[in-house]
């Protein structure tokens, strides 16, 4: 079974979910400083959540560049990513209407639980069908970053409830972590043999 329809139609669903998400940033009457004041917090939401988008988008194409074979279970499992994925203009223009009120800001983070745990089952996925020494497995290793960022999201969703500035501060550390770029997978890749096709 071939990855490429499973790339493509990711980039075409993560592409929709941005462009949905920008629609809720709406112009004020005003042109005024002043007039885009209460557009501040739908901002700062938007540009959290594009930057999770963003992560997602291309730590997904890096893995399936790494992938050389996909079957039905990665298809239902990619499907799940995207489940989740699909929420997220939802909780995040729910958050910013809300200028961070506790629940929406630990719903958010719940969506971003799933996310990541749905990402996790993909990744692990993948790398038990192209094999533990494959490309992928070599450049996941213990994937660190896989583990640690649910703990962060499972100990913010909680806290929201009671400091929801904190949770997202939490949420933030997260992009962070993950906007840092991880070569593993592109050296990798760049160590490895190229079958004669697709050199």
């Amino acid at each position: 079974m071939t990855k490429g329809r499973v790339e493509a139609f990711s980039d075409g669903v993560i592409a929709i979910l941005i462009t949905i998400m920008v629609l809720e940033l709406r112009p004020p009457h005003e042109a005024s400083l002043a007039a885009m004041r209460p557009l501040l917090p739908t901002f700062l939401c938007y540009l959290l959540s594009f930057v999770f988008l963003g992560i997602y988008w291309n730590n997904h194409h890096h893995m399936l560049q790494a992938a050389r074979h996909v079957d039905g279970r990665v298809l239902w499992a990619n499907l799940h990513l995207l489940f989740w994925l699909s929420l997220v203009p939802f909780v995040t223009a729910w958050m910013g209407e809300n200028e961070f009120a506790a629940l929406p800001v630990a719903i958010y983070g719940a969506v971003l639980l799933a996310a990541a745990i749905a990402y996790f089952i993909l990744a692990r996925l993948l790398v038990s069908i192209n094999g533990r020494g494959s490309a992928l497995g070599v450049a996941f290793g213990r994937d660190t970053k896989g583990k640690v960022s649910p703990l962060i999201y499972a100990a913010a969703i909680p806290l929201a409830f009671a400091r929801p500035w904190i949770a997202c501060a939490l949420y933030v550390l997260v992009a962070l972590i993950w906007l840092v770029p991880d070569p593993r997978i592109e050296k990798t890749l760049v160590s490895e043999p190229r079958p004669p096709h697709e050199s």
